[in-house]
């Protein structure tokens, strides 16, 4: 059985390049195994935006005593 770890990243978009640090830093994780699962926006007050990761972990976990 395939097993998960998640990770939350937060981005203000409160300078211009915001956009290219945020590209860069998830372009980071994806290089260590880390997939984008979901971006949310929020379009008021240009607060920014959040990503949720996930990434398959090394060790599958024993469900139920089966293994």
């Amino acid at each position: 059985m395939k097993t998960y770890e998640y990770e939350i990243l937060s981005f203000p978009m409160d300078r211009k390049n915001s956009l290219i640090e945020m590209q860069a830093a998830l372009n980071a994780k994806g290089q260590i195994g880390w997939e984008v699962v979901s971006i949310s926006s929020s379009e008021f007050a240009n607060i920014g935006h959040t990503a949720f990761l996930k990434r398959e972990t090394s060790k599958a976990a024993d469900v139920g005593g089966q293994g």
